[in-house]
């Protein structure tokens, strides 16, 4: 599967989907939740937050 299809599949709320994107760009959040070297909790959530509001309020611009 692609990943357009995985995203349409996230859009619609599929958990699966969801999770699989989450695992693709987990490694991307912890990098940006580094502060100073240090692992930033509240930083990481606010990113994964973000993370699952771009899933959500995702078009294809086709």
């Amino acid at each position: 599967m692609n990943f357009k299809e995985l995203l349409y599949r996230a859009r619609k709320g599929d958990e699966d989907a969801i999770l699989e994107i989450f695992e693709m760009y987990r490694p991307l959040l912890i990098k940006n939740a580094l502060v100073d070297g240090v692992f930033d909790e509240d930083l990481y959530q606010e990113l994964t937050a973000e993370l699952l509001k771009c899933i959500r309020y995702f078009r294809d611009v086709e």
